[in-house]
């Protein structure tokens, strides 16, 4: 197939130049972590012997259906292990045919359970860990005594299901804005160490995708750039955080689902990249990822035709996950898909097939299937009819079971009420998330030269626009925490939720509320040429008040506020409490904008998709 220079290559390429004259190279690492003195042994390559004896006679004294129910993991509904809510009862009983998550265990024998902040899991830090211990009592109460993985996505900014009163950080995109490996890595290792003190020991982070698509639905300010060198080195520094906390980090989504223009949520994504193109534009997170010997990789629900000509989705794909992943990269650690109950994985077979493909494909944990038991018993019945051999589910185990060695759940699964307390949400922590935060802030215009907001000139302030949901249900919403922030910082300010589509209306009550005010904050969401976000903008910029705005996620909403009047421009690259304060800082002059953009923003012109308005590394300062 004859090299093919994509738009988003053309973006790639520009902002690999760019950032090398503007920035210059990341910082460095900084100290050495944690990691070599936590006894924690990353996957790849280095096997115990003896440690290797031991496992291998416990999976040869396990029963089939012991044995598939370790290749699970599982969701389940309740704060509790023994005692949910008669709700999470209900949906458990509706969904999985138990009542509790100790039933689960006993019912399927599942290698380990996934919270979700939807499911009920994760209310507050001590009911976690309460949780987490609940579980492996039940898990140590099996004849093996195996205990659980409990994992979940805590990748921080807009992905988050552990949230305040644990330290909330930058997300990905933030983190690639300040640029600096040591920071990175000090984020991940606050984060692991406050997961382990939970019980959380398997952590889907960090995103290791390339963003190189600014339409990209799912992934955006979850990557850390479109520099694919730049993004390598961090998500090197995050396997090393994580880990060095003693928590197994995940490398997603394999082989890269950073050039997409579909939710694999809701269908089946390709992405057309040319073996080449995969090679300088996907694979290196990915190869930086195992050099860190990172304990897990998560597969991607998409199809990459020119590495796997059959179109089957990676995570059933045994060319991209054996083939590239594990003969080519060299990985031997654990394999986990991503979720079994997303669309793009269920579009060409059905549920029951979905997990034994996936085992042959080289897999070796099946993340939450739709239906537990048609996908358990679909594993069982492929092993008994000899389409998977045994022998083949006994590596997987193996891997699993190092896995939860290393982790040190053989030696003690549970943890305490007292280092809930000392490790989680501490002021340390804390303290230091809102240094990291201001690091990452960026500033993308300032043509009039209005910032910093002088309290003698600019007291009183509107802040309008989008709220929306918090990623952990515990923070915001976004306008409210930037008015108690500036109050925060002496400045006299009113909220008004305006929301990602306001109508002539609630434009009408913001011009309003903006007669007498010196500045008006905007925060702006997801904005595209057709939302009425803009006519709110160009409404409040036509009072003839300065209008300051904030893109609370992507930074491409600068290119539609160019022209506009505007009098400057920031990107936060999240709405989490963390990153607004710290936006409220810099535009305060408490703290000075440091961040660059990790990604392109180009210009919004159907006649000139290539054209970069703010190239990778552009950002103010004063």
């Amino acid at each position: 197939m004859p090299h093919r220079t994509s738009r988003r290559t053309l973006l790639t390429v520009t902002a690999a130049a760019t950032v090398a004259a503007a920035t210059g190279a990341l910082a460095s690492a900084g100290p050495a972590s944690a990691h070599a003195a936590s006894g924690h042994h990353p996957a790849s390559g280095h096997h115990d012997a003896s440690t290797d004896r031991r496992l291998r006679r416990i999976i040869a004294g396990m029963s089939l259906e012991e044995k598939v129910g370790q290749l699970f993991v599982m969701r389940v509904y309740g704060h509790s292990a023994t005692d949910p809510d008669q709700a999470d009862i209900d949906a458990n009983l509706r969904e999985i045919g138990v009542r509790t998550a100790a039933e689960l265990v006993s019912a399927y024998h599942v290698g380990g359970i996934i919270y979700f902040t939807w499911a009920h899991n994760t209310r507050d830090p001590h009911q976690i860990a309460a949780l987490s211990n609940g579980i492996q009592r039940a898990a140590l109460a099996e004849r093996h005594r195996i205990p659980l993985l409990i994992s979940t996505d805590q990748e921080h900014g807009i992905v988050c299901r552990v949230g305040e009163p644990a330290t909330l950080l930058p997300g990905a995109m933030a983190l690639g804005a300040g640029g600096s490996r040591s920071d990175t890595r000090r984020a991940a290792w606050i984060a692991g160490t406050e997961l382990a003190a939970l019980g959380i020991k398997q952590n889907y982070a960090p995103d290791a995708d390339v963003n190189v698509n600014p339409a990209n639905p799912v992934i955006g300010v979850r990557s850390f750039g479109s520099d694919p060198a730049s993004v390598a080195d961090l998500v090197a520094a995050q396997v090393k955080g994580y880990q060095g906390a003693g928590v197994a980090a995940t490398a997603k989504h394999f082989p890269g689902h950073g050039d997409t223009n579909t939710d694999s949520h809701t269908g089946l994504p390709v992405i057309e990249h040319t073996r080449q193109e995969w090679e300088e534009l996907d694979a290196p997170p990915f190869r930086a990822a195992v050099r860190a010997r990172i304990d897990s990789v998560m597969t991607a629900h998409i199809v990459v035709p020119a590495l796997d000509p059959s179109e089957d989705p990676a995570t059933l794909s045994r060319p991209i996950l054996t083939g590239i992943l594990r003969e080519e990269l060299g990985y031997d650690g654990v394999v986990v898909t991503d979720s079994l109950g997303m669309e793009g994985v269920r579009t060409k077979y059905g549920d029951d097939r979905v997990p034994v493909l996936a085992l042959l494909a080289g897999v070796d944990q099946l993340l939450n299937p739709p239906n537990l038991s048609v996908a358990w018993n679909a594993v069982l019945e492929a092993v008994k009819d000899g389409e998977i051999s045994e022998a083949r589910i006994d590596e997987s185990i193996l891997r699993i079971l190092r896995l939860k060695t290393r982790l040190g759940l053989f030696r003690d699964p549970f943890v305490s009420a007292r280092g809930v307390d000392r490790t989680v949400g501490i002021r340390p922590h804390r303290a230091e998330a809102d240094e990291i935060a201001e690091r990452t802030t960026t500033l993308l215009a300032d043509p009039g030269a209005l910032l910093p907001l002088s309290r003698r000139s600019h007291r009183r302030l509107l802040v309008v626009g989008a709220d929306p949901a918090s990623p952990s249900g515990t923070t915001g919403p976004p306008t409210t925490t930037l008015t108690e922030a500036f109050t925060e910082l002496g400045f006299s300010a009113t909220a008004l939720s305006t929301g990602t589509a306001p109508d002539p209306a609630r434009t009408a009550e913001a011009v309003a509320a903006a007669r007498g005010k010196d500045a008006v904050i905007v925060a702006t969401y997801n904005l595209t040429a057709t939302s009425t976000q803009l006519a709110l903008v160009d409404a409040l910029v036509a009072t003839g008040v300065p209008v300051v705005a904030v893109a609370i996620r992507n930074p491409y909403d600068a290119a539609h506020l160019t022209g506009r009047g505007v009098a400057a421009v920031l990107a936060s690259y999240s709405w989490t409490d963390v990153e607004l304060r710290a936006a409220a800082r810099v535009i305060a002059g408490r703290a000075r904008p440091r961040g660059r953009l990790p990604v392109p923003v180009p210009v919004q012109r159907a006649d000139d998709p290539a054209r970069v308005l703010y190239p990778v590394g552009h950002g103010l300062r004063y």
